[in-house]
């Protein structure tokens, strides 16, 4: 699946998007896997409060199951103006 990352996500991270291969069955479970990998995505994904997400550019929560997903995106969340 593609997992997009965007504004200060990207940042620290260090990338937009990426191809993953995953046997995680939950979003939760996709960020565990993420964070076990280096200290940049531990960085990233530290404050789950303060990330939202969306599967096939629906917003969703991070208990969200993963089965036939196309592309995960975390961000942060977005403010009106």
């Amino acid at each position: 699946m593609d997992v997009l990352y965007f504004a200060w996500v990207r940042e620290r991270i260090g990338l937009p998007r990426e191809r993953v291969e995953t046997g995680a069955e939950t979003v939760a479970d996709l960020v565990a896997e993420l964070t076990a990998r280096e200290e940049r995505y531990a960085a990233a994904f530290q404050d789950l409060s303060a990330l939202r997400v969306a599967i096939d550019q629906e917003l969703t929560d991070f208990s969200a199951p993963l089965a036939g997903a196309r592309e995960v995106a975390f961000f942060p969340p977005m403010t009106g103006g």
